[in-house]
């Protein structure tokens, strides 16, 4: 019976009849979320709506929510940002990690291990970043953001990468500001010679973007100390890369980290894991984490050699520094909000109600595990995180063991199931 027929007095009391809405898109109960911006450490549950984070609080109804996980016994935290990685893949068998093979499609290689942003760094320059925002930004679900070369053509190895005349600030920061949404900061990297020229250089861009700059120091020769750079040539907020590389002067001849080190962290420099295939060894992070030399924040120098190493990726590499002696709370902080601030983006990083609903859920198994350093080193551990649940601005992108999925049992039947596959007369 349309409303209208109805007797007014029967229509006020059909109007005041509760609906329960489900005012949620997702929910994820149950799990102990760790949210190191907010300072909540405690088991919550975490609801969604329209992409982003609507609720954070004790014992949501799961009848408000459309699609719930339950994620009890495991933690809850903002997706993961993985600020070095090479996701500027290509075909071109001579680019390398600039439209080469050597790096990966992100999609492929984020959300199984919890990360929802991925910060390219320096596959493009100023010459290339159109074709890889194209190719790879705009095509990709997975957040993906950039530190631009200082190299106009990028990461291509040989040398191009030596090339000083193509090493432009101006034109670099032009791009920058031409992209500020994406382009988060200016990239050094592999460079060979005597000259400070390529650090100066990228230092001098971030100043006309305001941006800060990562530098992978790549070969160490006399005329360029390594101290230096840390002392001297980056400035507070720019991002040293490979902390634990084998070539770093990090230990003294009695097993002591070196003064320098600290006092370059003091003066508010930064440094990253960046661990790669060759960037980490046990040899240098094993006495510098106990000796409170820790990472400001975990990254994967993802690429095709690193992930079939001892890399492997985001979550192996938290759990390295767990069996290291780091907590939870130390890993997740170092995975989540101390890198959004690094690339000056606070909008990512937490489970702020009205932000990005960004969201990974890893379980910690117990057991005897293994853990190999790029030397071939092997630590064994007791503790090992896995990605459960990756979530991107609301929806679920990685589901390792269906927790927001129904049993196949309470289904419903399809009322018109797809039609059965045409296939030409004889094939079989």
């Amino acid at each position: 019976m349309p409303l209208r027929t109805l007797n007014p007095i029967l229509l006020l009391t059909f109007l005041s009849i509760p609906v329960h809405a489900q005012q949620y898109s997702l929910l994820i109960k149950g799990g102990h979320v760790i949210d190191p911006k907010n300072q909540i450490n405690a088991v919550m549950d975490v609801a969604t709506a329209d992409g982003k984070i609507a609720q954070v609080a004790a014992n949501i109804p799961a009848s408000e929510a459309r699609t719930v996980a339950d994620s009890t016994g495991m933690y809850v935290m903002p997706g993961l940002i993985d600020i070095h990685a090479h996701v500027y893949y290509g075909t071109d068998p001579n680019a390398e990690l600039g439209n080469g093979m050597e790096s990966l499609p992100p999609d492929g290689f984020t959300f199984r291990s919890g990360v929802t942003t991925a910060v390219d760094a320096g596959g493009s320059g100023w010459r290339t970043f159109k074709h890889f925002k194209e190719q790879v930004i705009d095509r990709s679900k997975t957040r993906v953001l950039a530190l631009i070369n200082i190299v106009g053509y990028g990461m291509r190895g040989g040398p191009i990468e030596q090339d000083l005349s193509d090493m432009d600030s101006y034109l670099t920061a032009m791009r920058i500001v031409e992209n500020k949404d994406v382009i988060v900061g200016i990239k050094a990297a592999h460079y060979n010679g005597p000259e400070w020229t390529p650090v100066d250089r990228a230092v001098e861009a971030g100043k006309l973007a305001n941006v800060p700059v990562m530098v992978d120091f790549g070969y160490f020769v006399p005329e360029r100390p390594f101290q230096d750079l840390v002392l001297k040539h980056l400035r507070p907020g720019d991002i040293y890369t490979h902390m634990y590389l084998g070539r770093v002067p990090m230990i003294d001849s009695n097993g002591k980290v070196e003064p320098y080190l600290f006092e370059a962290r003091k003066r508010g420099v930064i440094f990253d894991v960046g661990h790669g295939a060759g960037s980490f060894v046990y040899r240098q992070a094993v006495p510098a984490v106990k000796q409170g030399l820790v990472p400001d924040s975990i990254s994967t120098d993802l690429h095709t050699g690193s992930m079939n190493a001892g890399m492997k990726d985001q979550v192996n590499i938290m759990s390295k520094f767990l069996n290291l002696g780091m907590t939870i709370e130390d890993v997740i902080l170092r995975s989540t909000w101390n890198p959004a601030k690094e690339i000056k983006r606070q909008d990512l990083g937490h489970l702020t109600v009205g932000a990005v609903a960004d969201i990974a859920v890893l379980s910690l198994r117990k057991g005897t595990f293994g853990f190999t350093d790029v030397e071939g080193g092997k630590m064994l551990g007791t503790q090992k995180l896995e990605c459960e649940l990756t979530v991107r601005e609301g929806h679920v992108v990685w589901d390792l063991n269906g927790i927001s999925k129904t049993p196949w049992e309470k289904m419903p039947v399809r009322a018109n199931p797809l039609p059965p596959l045409q296939r030409p007369v004889g094939v079989r």
